[in-house]
């Protein structure tokens, strides 16, 4: 056991401990630093324009993106997981209020609204199918097949 049994506060000896006004007469400019700090701390407001220019393009693949609606590859034909999807998604927005894009003849229930929708092709939402490549078709309910 060590001397000061009784001294819980201690924390490691040497530890001195100043008021405020001891520290300004011990180190005037320890606020000037800090001024300092902060400056270099919040960087350039440009948003680094000042760093190196990018690395040269080494002529590998394309950077990914949307495949143009000429070249997509995929079924025109909507899946059952696209479809639960969009209408989980729009009966979400009915229910909370979003402007509905049919005539309705009673109905009030936030999914039988969507499908109405769905079957109508009046959703206005996309479906994006993400491909191996890391690229992505983007489809409207109008352009598919829904069965």
């Amino acid at each position: 056991m060590s001397d000061d049994e009784g001294d819980f506060g201690g924390g490691g000896g040497g530890d001195e401990v100043y008021d405020e006004d001891e520290m300004d007469e011990d180190n005037p400019d320890m606020f000037e630093q800090n001024e300092e700090d902060e400056q270099d701390q919040q960087g350039d407001i440009d948003g680094g324009a000042d760093m190196e220019p990018d690395a040269p393009d080494l002529g590998g693949p394309p950077a990914p993106g949307e495949v143009p609606k000429d070249k997509r590859t995929t079924t025109p034909y909507l899946t059952k997981y696209e479809r639960a999807r969009l209408l989980g998604t729009r009966a979400l927005q009915i229910s909370m209020n979003a402007p509905v894009m049919v005539d309705l003849e009673g109905e009030t229930d936030p999914l039988d609204i969507a499908q109405k929708e769905l079957q109508a092709k009046k959703i206005p939402l996309l479906v994006r199918r993400y491909l191996p490549d890391g690229s992505w078709e983007d489809w409207s309910v109008e352009e598919l097949i829904i069965e």
